[in-house]
C-alpha cells in the first residue's frame, strides 16, 4: 500500500498493474449500474478522458448490463470537431461506446457551433435528459490538480466551482491548454451517488497527496472538492 494519508472516508484501491486497477474498478462501476437499473428506469455514467481511463472503457463496454438504459456523458469535452485527434468524444466512442456498451445513449458535450458560446445552448439542451443527481462519476486528475475541466488558471473557475450554481455545464477558457473546453460543473459532479478518481503514476500518487495537504484551498486545486467522504480511489503505478 502507497504510503498517503487521504480525508477520513475515502477509499483507496491500488494494483502493481494497470490493467487490474481498470477491471477492478470496471467491476465495481457496473456493479453500482445494476444495482441503479433495477431501482429506476436510466442510470447514468460521466467519464474522463485520457489515456489513463483506455483499459477501464474495454473492460467496462463488455459488462452484462442493459445498456439501452444507460445514459453515458463526459465529465468534460474540449471545443473540438468529432474526429480531431484532441477529441475524448472520440475516444469514448471508440473504446467504451463498443460491444455490449454500445447500446448506450451518449449524451454528446460538443454540439455544432464553432465557437463554443455559440454551442453551450444546445449542450444545456442534449442534457436535458439527464436525470440528477447522476449515479457514476469517474474523474481524472492533472498534475496541477485540475479534475474534469475545472483549471486552476481558468476564469470562468469561481463560477463552475459554485456549490450553488444550478447549470449542468460551464465554458473554460484555461491559459494553459489549447482549446476551450465545456465542463459539468462542480455541483453536478459532486451530487453523484457513486464517485471514483481513477489515476496512473507515481507523479499523480505525489500530486493527490499535495492536494489532501490542504483541502481547503479548492480553487488552487479544485479536485480538492471531491476528496470527501464516500470518494473511491483507483491506483496504479
Amino acid at each position: 500500500m502507497p504510503d498517503i494519508r487521504l480525508p477520513e472516508g475515502v477509499g483507496f484501491h491500488a494494483d502493481d498493474n494497470a490493467g487490474g486497477v481498470a477491471r477492478a474498478l470496471a467491476s465495481t462501476v457496473a456493479d453500482v449500474l445494476a444495482s441503479r437499473l433495477e431501482q429506476a428506469p436510466r442510470a447514468s455514467l460521466v467519464v474522463s478522458g485520457g489515456s489513463t481511463p483506455l483499459p477501464f472503457f474495454k473492460a467496462l463496454s463488455d459488462a452484462d448490463l442493459d445498456w439501452s438504459r444507460v445514459d453515458v456523458v463526459l465529465a468534460d469535452e474540449r471545443w473540438v470537431p468529432e474526429g480531431d485527434p484532441a477529441s475524448n468524444t472520440t475516444l469514448v466512442r471508440n473504446n467504451l461506446l463498443v460491444g455490449r456498451a454500445a447500446k448506450a445513449r451518449y449524451l454528446a458535450l460538443k454540439q455544432p457551433g464553432e465557437i463554443l458560446d455559440q454551442g453551450l445552448e444546445a449542450v444545456r439542451q442534449a442534457l436535458s435528459v439527464l436525470v440528477l443527481p447522476v449515479d457514476v462519476v469517474i474523474l481524472g486528475m492533472g498534475n496541477d490538480g485540475h479534475t474534469a475541466s475545472l483549471f486552476p488558471d481558468a476564469p470562468e473557475l469561481p463560477e463552475a466551482m459554485d456549490k450553488f450554481n444550478t447549470g449542468l455545464v460551464a465554458a473554460m477558457t484555461p491559459e494553459s491548454q489549447p482549446q476551450p473546453r465545456v465542463t459539468l460543473t462542480r455541483a453536478v459532479l459532486a451530487q453523484a451517488r457513486f464517485t471514483a478518481l481513477h489515476l496512473k503514476g507515481e507523479d499523480k500518487l505525489d500530486t493527490l497527496r499535495r492536494a489532501c495537504s490542504a483541502l481547503d484551498d479548492v480553487f488552487a486545486m479544485p479536485v480538492r472538492a471531491f476528496l470527501k467522504p464516500g470518494l473511491e480511489v483507483f491506483w496504479s503505478p
